[in-house]
């Protein structure tokens, strides 16, 4: 299995390319560099059958990801056809301001369409889609079951070092240690990565790490939807943003809360925190849902069948490693996902930046093939790593925006103490004030919406003299009560099911599932 001499005859680039971990990162590095490389081997360290369910290499597969328009774009630059096989698997592509029941500061927030949409499903339908978009590439193969132990090095720490391939145990070979050679290796191996203290051992300077961890624990809860809906349950995902009250409230008020959907007619309900103590238990799960800031959340929960247990997470820190950073990378080493970045999962942040960061690689590789160039140079990492730092700048400053605001924050990256005390009082309503302004202005809503998508970064938008005056404008026509929409409606009362056009309410009814992801036409109601 692992006799280097059975490899065939030199590809564009090199003869073989050697993923370090088969998850969303791993798999979309395969994808960039397949057609480059004779042979892509990915080496995963968990055995993963065609209908897997939660396994220990993806913990956070038992909680809600939001697939971003910028993630899935790339997942389809990579794969052709990821997106309507998502679809057809289960998924649900469904524009969120029109399927969404949403309750900020002042309730539930109006209905309208939107220029936002996104595909639902779980982490397991997401990679069980990619697993079979990438069995079809005829040149990767995945071996499984496999253990990296190490990295194969040759000039350590020197200008001229560079690392060769990776040692396993596992696979076909069982407890057998053997050596995987590569021409390129990624490692993908997610926060708890080796391969810096690996490169440290070898005689490569230390690899800067900056972090920021604010305490973030958030539980989730699987359940089966009833089989008749009530006519209250219009939506498909139901989410409960924190209160922006500064004075003295219960801590659950402070939660951010999701009924979020998944094929099968399936929920995940999650409630999440920064620095509060979370239920742990199914009774003690449903008797905290009952303190949130509206009973409707609870409601439903009674309505819907559990078929899992509470599953809690605390592994929610910001972890940046900064290879950019080194003046000599070795060679033949990138470095993919979490293991170079990784971001708070409550802002669906991670799956989108390792495919943004795969098909940068994969522009970067076609300009070298295209270029003529027979292998890789030696400072293609070095460049390449220049050019991932400006993509990940921008989702690295929009997670720490809003974790840098909390006293219980820990890390490298804590905020001074003014600024901390200022995003804590003002993070939440300038979210909800700008949430506010992109109902009723389209260039901010279109510029809010690239953001949260990760399409444009949030120093664009906030520099921006048009969405400035916006904002400015939409917060004087509130003050004087000139606004065309509702700010919000009784969150004690069911989320309102109207839908409003051009200002106007107008009757609603349950929203529906758009037919397609690439497809732009509105949910009606």
């Amino acid at each position: 299995m692992y006799d280097v001499n059975g490899r065939r005859g030199m590809g564009l680039l090199g003869e073989r390319a050697v993923v370090l971990g088969g998850s969303v990162a791993g798999m979309c590095a395969a994808g960039a560099v397949a057609p480059y490389f004779d042979e892509v081997v990915v080496l995963e360290r968990d055995l993963i059958p065609d209908d897997a369910e939660h396994r220990r290499g993806v913990p956070q597969s038992k909680h809600p990801h939001f697939l971003l328009n910028a993630g899935r774009r790339a997942m389809d630059t990579l794969f052709p056809g990821y997106e309507d096989a998502l679809i057809d698997a289960g998924g649900m592509h469904l524009m969120p301001s029109m399927a969404a029941a949403h309750c900020e500061a002042a309730g539930w927030i109006p209905r309208q369409e939107s220029t936002m949409t996104m595909v639902y499903a779980s982490r397991l339908l997401i990679e069980r889609t990619l697993r079979g978009k990438l069995s079809e590439i005829a040149n990767v193969r995945v071996i499984e079951g496999v253990n990296i132990e190490g990295i194969e090095v040759v000039h350590t720490g020197a200008s001229t070092g560079r690392v060769t391939g990776a040692w396993v145990t596992g696979g076909d070979d069982g407890p057998q240690r053997a050596l995987i050679e590569g021409d390129l290796v990624i490692d993908t191996l997610g926060r708890g990565s080796l391969v810096s203290d690996w490169l440290v051992k070898a005689g490569w300077p230390e690899v800067r790490v900056q972090s920021l961890d604010a305490g973030v624990t958030y539980t989730t809860q699987w359940f089966a939807k009833p089989v008749d809906l009530p006519e209250s349950w219009w939506w498909h995902q139901l989410s409960v943003m924190p209160t922006s009250d500064t004075g003295s409230h219960p801590p659950e008020h402070d939660f951010l809360c999701q009924i979020f959907p998944i094929e099968g007619d399936r929920v995940l309900v999650t409630m999440g925190s920064w620095g509060h103590p979370m239920p742990r238990k199914d009774d003690e799960f449903r008797e905290t849902a009952t303190r949130l800031r509206t009973p409707v959340f609870a409601q439903i929960m009674e309505l819907c069948e559990p078929l899992s247990k509470v599953f809690v997470t605390k592994s929610t820190g910001n972890k940046r490693r900064r290879f950019d950073e080194l003046a000599n990378p070795p060679a033949n080493l990138l470095v993919l996902g979490d293991a170079i970045c990784g971001f708070n999962p409550f802002y669906a942040q991670g799956m989108t930046s390792a495919a943004k960061s795969a098909v940068l690689l994969a522009d970067m590789l076609r300009t070298e093939a295209d270029a003529g160039k027979a292998t890789l140079e030696a400072t293609f990492p070095r460049r390449y790593f220049d050019a991932q730092r400006g993509l990940l700048d921008d989702i690295w400053v929009l997670a720490l925006a809003r974790d840098q605001g909390y006293e219980n924050a820990a890390g490298t990256e804590i905020a001074p103490r003014w600024r901390r005390r200022i995003a804590a009082r003002a993070g939440w309503p300038i979210f909800n004030l700008i949430s506010a302004t992109s109902r009723e202005d389209e260039a901010v809503e279109n510029a809010f919406t690239a953001v949260f998508n990760l399409e444009k970064p949030v120093t664009e938008m906030v520099t921006n003299p048009r969405v400035l005056f916006g904002i400015a404008r939409f917060a004087i026509k509130r003050a004087l009560r000139r606004n065309r929409l509702p700010i919000g409606f009784d969150a004690q009362e069911n989320p309102p099911s109207t839908i409003y056009r051009d200002g106007r309410p107008h009757p609603g009814g349950r929203a529906h599932v758009l037919p397609r992801a690439s497809v732009g036409s509105a949910v009606s109601g």
